[in-house]
């Protein structure tokens, strides 16, 4: 991937190797999750009080850098 996400990362070691937060067992996909189930921000930092807003976004940036770099298929 050309970006650089340095608060995520992934580790075989840590949740079978999904992009996490560093630092954490915080999965992005767990936080696009939250976020698409209309979780706001500050719900979602209430609920894990160790992630920062930053780290939200960083989620975000590395899921649209991931999308932005896979194959299209056609819509059925």
């Amino acid at each position: 991937m050309p970006h650089s996400h340095p608060r995520i990362i992934r580790d075989p070691e840590i949740m079978m190797g999904k992009p996490v937060i560093r630092g954490t067992r915080i999965t992005v996909e767990h936080i696009l999750r939250c976020l698409a189930a209309g979780d706001s921000v500050a719900h979602i930092l209430r609920n894990y009080p160790h992630l920062t807003e930053e780290d939200i976004r960083a989620a975000q940036a590395f899921a649209a850098d991931y999308l932005a770099h896979e194959g299209i298929e056609a819509a059925e």
